[in-house]
């Protein structure tokens, strides 16, 4: 009987070891499995706001700069606020870079917004995004391994990822910060377009949490 006790034991045991490890490589798969700076960016087709289907291979060419968001975050809040995010907006426009916005929240979530409500919205903010997408399934966002709103990305011409990270280095949710901010996707897009190297390839996203 004591020999059958410590057998299940010593299985339990290896069982929870092996899950461990398990888990542990799950992790570490999530990681690698992001989108990384000078690889290709993963290609998506969402639907619009407006019920059209958009792809990421409709912008190629074009510099693409993608905009995970949420409106119920005070961190997305800080930058249509302060009018930050539309100016931006405006002035890459001008320069043929396309800005998609892109909600991940799932669609049993409180924080979830039905299309026209999340339209409504950004027309509200005066904002202008070449397009609003909803990801209620949470594949894109994942397979760019986006964890916050704000989280940036810029793709080149060629589809490349060049930056992913924050919007800046004010890791705050104070509209005054934006004044003072070094703004990380207005220095990638300065950059690459001029052919440099970037100064920052990869930063660390803040705001708050996507509600996968």
């Amino acid at each position: 009987m004591m020999m059958t006790r410590s057998l299940a034991t010593t299985a339990r045991s290896a069982f929870g070891t092996l899950a461990l490890v398990a888990a542990f490589t799950l992790g570490a798969a999530d990681v690698q499995a992001q989108a990384v700076p000078g690889q290709p960016a993963p290609v998506f087709t969402l639907t619009a706001v407006d019920g059209k289907p958009v792809s990421l291979a409709d912008y190629r060419g074009r510099y693409v700069v993608l905009e995970w968001n949420n409106p119920h975050c005070p961190f997305v809040v800080k930058h249509y606020g302060s009018g930050n995010m539309q100016s931006l907006q405006k002035r890459f426009a001008a320069d043929n870079v396309a800005w998609l916005v892109i909600n991940s929240t799932n669609a049993g979530h409180s924080e979830y917004m039905a299309p026209a409500a999340l339209a409504a919205w950004i027309k509200e903010q005066g904002a202008t995004p070449t397009a609003v997408m909803l990801d209620a399934d949470g594949k894109t966002g994942r397979a760019y391994g986006a964890r916050a709103t704000p989280h940036m990305y810029v793709i080149d011409p060629k589809g490349t990822l060049v930056y992913a990270g924050a919007i800046d280095d004010k890791r705050s949710a104070n509209q005054a910060d934006v004044k003072t901010a070094n703004n990380f996707v207005v220095q990638a897009l300065t950059q690459a377009r001029a052919g440099q190297a970037l100064t920052s390839a990869s930063t660390t996203a803040y705001g708050c949490s996507i509600k996968y």
